[in-house]
């Protein structure tokens, strides 16, 4: 069973001089910024915005970031920019993700991306991306003794970590996102038994380069990070496709669901409590 956390940005502070800190996000699906206030070296969240840019569909063959996502992105940096306005630089930070990793036309964009936000980005590789999900996340859970493993499914990219306390001890990051996945098997929308069997086929060979190692090192509980987990927790428990009532994601509730998404054809056809407009990819 995967257990669900609220979504956090990928940066986590250290805490500093700083009275004022903020984080944003640029991620594959979304992006997203939180500011909070430092006391007693604890933050404490003042302001939170998304933008659902959806970045990885801009994505074409070529790898190269097309102009329409471009423009997304642009318009919700300068509406993050507004909103930092006044805050220094260094009581900012920015990371982006998967996307503008495989972009073949990152550095090109990154002065414009910069120019509208008002502060520097930073593109930050998969195993970065994975401990900064993996300290925002601990920070969120009551503290145990026993291994967690933490994942966190992107828009273009999904991490696995597993560690202990708030320290990370295995990290990977896996090119496989809700995104990119869509954009690969299901381009015009439908779904269906064959389709969904070579996606789930494809994952499948991923995660298999890196099962012995997360096997060997094992965990205790596993938790969902990211909103994509939140999203697809929502619709097994409101819809009571876990078995017994569980909570959070189960083997049954995702079979369960997947056969329900096959009947209907597409998630857009899907007429079920908790499916959410916003959180198709």
């Amino acid at each position: 069973m995967l257990e669900c956390l609220p979504v956090l940005p990928s940066g986590y502070f250290k805490l500093m001089i700083y009275e004022t800190v903020a984080a944003v996000d640029l991620g594959s699906n979304s992006f997203r910024l939180q500011v909070g206030r430092v006391v007693d070296n604890q933050i404490y969240t003042l302001d939170s915005m998304k933008e659902p840019v959806r970045l990885a569909s801009g994505l074409n063959a070529d790898k190269r970031l097309d102009i329409p996502a471009q423009a997304r992105a642009l318009d919700a940096l300068r509406r993050f920019g507004e909103r930092l306005g006044g805050l220094d630089a260094g009581a900012v930070r920015v990371v982006a993700t998967n996307t503008l990793r495989v972009a073949k036309n990152s550095a090109e964009f990154l002065p414009q991306a910069e120019e509208a936000l008002g502060f520097p980005i930073e593109i930050i590789a998969g195993r970065e991306e994975a401990r900064l999900i993996y300290i925002g996340a601990s920070h969120s859970l009551p503290t145990v003794t026993h291994k967690r493993l933490v994942v966190d499914i992107g828009g273009g990219s999904t991490e696995f970590i597993i560690g202990k306390r708030h320290d990370p001890q295995l990290m990977e990051s896996l090119y496989m996102g809700c995104v990119s996945y869509t954009l690969r098997f299901f381009p015009d929308r439908r779904i269906d038994k064959n389709r969904l069997r070579e996606a789930q086929v494809a994952a499948t060979k991923e995660i298999e380069l890196i099962a012995h190692d997360y096997q060997r090192l094992g965990w205790k509980e596993a938790v969902g990070s990211s909103g994509t987990a939140r999203a697809i927790a929502d619709v097994l428990e409101m819809n009571g496709l876990n078995p017994n009532g569980e909570s959070g994601i189960t083997r049954v509730g995702l079979e369960k669901f997947c056969s329900l998404l096959i009947k209907a054809g597409s998630a857009e056809a899907l007429d079920l409590p908790g499916v959410k407009g916003d959180r198709l990819p």
